[in-house]
């Protein structure tokens, strides 16, 4: 419906001041109460609008009062790290509160400046020390070093460190003592010559049996069809031969498969210890002849060169202080003799030659298909 207009009675009052041309307006008691009602309101709005209002400035007061607190705390550490922040009494100077945060480059500025000269003062003071510490510990160290090699060559030889031609040189030198006093080899591994250079031997005699023999020959077995019994016998006759002999489609001795076998494998000799290199008698010209192929007699003959090359050294020291014959000396002087005798002939270096030849052969050798 059409909104009705209340009939208020407005009321100019006639008499017109003679100073003032605004009339009076008066309205009557109920439109009064009306006005009263809504200038109560009016009243109330205004006081709760300051109530928040007083709320809001006590939370801002509040938070500008922790921000000040941290730029003064801000303004402290600067000042410790200034010698500009002090004044002549010693007290701190308060900065005014515009310049108190910091603008990102300005920080990264100083604090990259303080830095830089910190760490180049400190850099240059490192690298004199460590010199200083390395001119003072350097003969300690080379001290440590050689107490660390020597425990480790008596603890683990096998990894002492060492020219493979000295070590051979020494096990040469040591089977001429025991072609001479047949019981040095069995001392040096029961463990009763405690001398340097009796362990020094016994190092390289290691060295060549666990280092140069012995992983190839595995090697060899590993990549071969041999059977057990086959292996036996060439570890047990330190002679071979390979004959070539007419073909025959037959099963192979030494793998047991069909092949067309032409060598005749002929082994021979006594069976000796070998650790202490002495032979036994027994069934002393017993001879095994066996029949294989082509491929098994090739890994035969690197094998079997490889498994009693040592003992073969053995045999040829004892033989040449055998023809030499003994004279009335001390078995030192007889052994640096004979020694001294076998390297200027280059001897000894023909057979480490041999033994380079074997191992070539070994690691060369191609799996069989």
């Amino acid at each position: 419906g059409k909104r009705k207009r209340s009939n208020t009675s407005v009321m100019y009052d006639s008499d017109e001041s003679e100073d003032s041309d605004i009339p009076v307006r008066k309205v009557l008691a109920k439109r009064q109460c009306i006005m009263d009602e809504d200038e109560s309101s009016e009243e109330q709005q205004p006081h709760k609008t300051c109530h928040t209002e007083n709320v809001s400035t006590n939370r801002k007061q509040k938070v500008f009062a922790n921000l000040k607190e941290l730029a003064r705390n801000r303004v402290t550490q600067i000042s410790c790290s200034s010698e500009n922040s002090e004044d002549s009494n010693g007290e701190t100077e308060e900065e005014p509160l515009c310049h108190l945060p910091l603008t990102p480059t300005e920080s990264n500025e100083t604090d990259s400046d303080s830095m830089k000269d910190f760490i180049v003062e400190e850099e240059e003071d490192d690298d004199d020390n460590t010199k200083s510490v390395k001119s003072e510990n350097q003969p300690q160290q080379k001290e440590l070093n050689t107490s660390n090699s020597e425990l480790l060559a008596y603890y683990v030889p096998h990894l002492s460190r060492c020219d493979h031609y000295v070590h051979f040189k020494r096990i040469v030198k040591a089977f001429l003592i025991n072609a001479i006093d047949d019981t040095f080899l069995s001392s040096l591994y029961d463990g009763t010559r405690q001398k340097k250079y009796a362990q020094d031997m016994l190092l390289s005699l290691h060295y060549l049996d666990d280092r140069f023999i012995q992983p190839r020959l595995e090697n060899l077995i590993s990549r071969s069809r041999w059977k057990d019994r086959y292996k036996e016998r060439v570890d047990c006759y330190p002679d071979v031969r390979i004959i070539l002999k007419n073909t025959k489609y037959i099963s192979c001795q030494a793998c047991e498969l069909n092949r067309y076998c032409k060598f005749d494998v002929l082994l021979s000799g006594r069976l000796y210890n070998s650790r202490t290199l002495e032979a036994d008698d027994f069934m002393s010209d017993d001879k095994q002849v066996l029949k294989v192929g082509v491929v098994c007699a090739d890994r035969t003959r690197v094998y079997h060169n490889l498994k009693h090359f040592k003992y073969k050294l053995y045999v040829d020291c004892s033989s040449i202080t055998e023809l030499d014959g003994l004279e009335d000396e001390p078995v030192k002087d007889t052994v640096e003799r004979f020694f001294s005798q076998l390297d200027d002939s280059g001897w000894i270096q023909k057979r480490y030659n041999d033994l380079e030849d074997y191992m070539n052969d070994a690691d060369s050798f191609q799996e069989e298909k």
